[in-house]
């Protein structure tokens, strides 16, 4: 089961892309005329490492779906993990994708198309985007630091330094309306962002990320990605329209609930075909679907006893997708995933909890 845009129903996406034959000047080249993305780092006139380009992030990532993956529950504040779930269980009906609003600042770097823009004192980054196009990041690299006093904003004041080679963007005034992920992870106005930009060479970009908010987390969240530059592609306009058709296709669920120890029955390793698995993991009032060797994250949220709603990526209620689990009397033997390009079952490897 992946998630898929409803893109006709939700978003007004180009069908065409302007100049798909044109070569970027500038990009060194193998002899068949391929980009050589092996080449040497760029530099600019001051021996800084040039980071211009279009950059694409490594789009398989479980921190786009669930950004605290690697935390403890007791690392999450407690009001934070009831907004969570509570947004699980609504399936993302006031996401601020579903209303025209920015994406979660870690999916632009995670999964998004971006054009980075270089120059001395200001360096921008123009977000492709999805829900909404051209979103752009000032990052002020000409020695000033962040105001003593910033108004709340979705993208927040940035300001950056060059330890060696690597660019380092500090980032704060945040409104507290941004989620950090599509499930839904909130965050208050004190997170502060740090970005370190490392190009390794000429295609291949080493990206960290820390959010640091106390006030949410007990400790700060670092995530990883590879970027590569995507050579001779040009972004593409993406224009969200339709708010009210939008808001209005987002069901809400339907209120179901399970506690935790009920959901620890269904977790478990389900085997779809040899070397293809779903993995079901617990996380609080909901479940997290792990499909292998994809890669691909669903959190789930239960609509009755053995019923599972997946949410795709915020803007669209994935109906027509669902975790259906099998019980008899030995407990969880298998589930069927149904996803609108049909269905596939699977069989619980090992033994169910408290089977017999």
């Amino acid at each position: 089961m992946k998630a898929t845009l409803f893109a006709a129903i939700f978003l007004s996406l180009p069908l065409t892309a302007q100049w798909l034959t044109y070569k970027t000047p500038g990009i060194p080249r193998t002899p068949d005329g391929k980009p050589n993305l092996s080449a040497p780092v760029p530099r600019t006139a001051d021996g800084k490492p040039d980071l211009s380009g279009v950059w694409r992030g490594p789009r398989t990532s479980v921190y786009t779906q669930n950004i605290a993956a690697d935390l403890k529950p007791n690392e999450i504040q407690p009001w934070a993990q009831a907004v969570y779930q509570q947004h699980v269980r609504n399936l993302g009906a006031d996401s601020p994708r579903a209303h025209c609003l920015p994406d979660p600042p870690p999916y632009y770097h995670l999964a998004g198309l971006a054009r980075i823009v270089q120059t001395p004192a200001l360096t921008l980054i123009v977000n492709e985007g999805v829900s909404n196009s051209g979103v752009t990041r000032s990052i002020f690299t000409d020695g000033r630091g962040l105001p003593e006093e910033m108004n709340p904003t979705w993208l927040g004041y940035s300001v950056g330094r060059w330890e060696g080679d690597t660019l380092v963007v500090t980032t704060g005034g945040f409104n507290d309306k941004t989620w950090l992920d599509f499930s839904g992870h909130p965050h208050s106005e004190a997170l502060r962002i740090t970005e370190r930009f490392h190009r390794r060479d000429f295609g291949h970009m080493n990206f960290e990320m820390t959010l640091d908010d106390p006030k949410t987390f007990t400790r700060p969240i670092t995530v990883k990605a590879d970027k590569t530059l995507a050579a001779d592609m040009e972004l593409l306009e993406t224009i969200c329209e339709n708010n009210d058709q939008i808001v209005s296709h987002l069901s809400g669920g339907n209120g179901f609930r399970l506690s935790p120890e009920a959901l620890a029955e269904y977790a478990g390793t389900y085997e779809v075909k040899p070397g293809h698995e779903a993995v079901v993991t617990v996380d609080g009032e909901s479940l997290v679907l792990h499909l292998n060797p994809s890669g691909d994250v669903q959190i789930l949220a239960p609509q009755s006893e053995t019923t599972f709603v997946g949410r795709g990526n915020g803007t669209e209620v994935l109906t027509g997708d669902q975790v259906e689990f099998v019980k008899d009397s030995r407990g969880v033997t298998g589930l069927t995933l149904r996803a609108r390009n049909g269905e596939q079952n699977a069989v619980r490897k090992g033994a169910a909890p408290g089977g017999r």
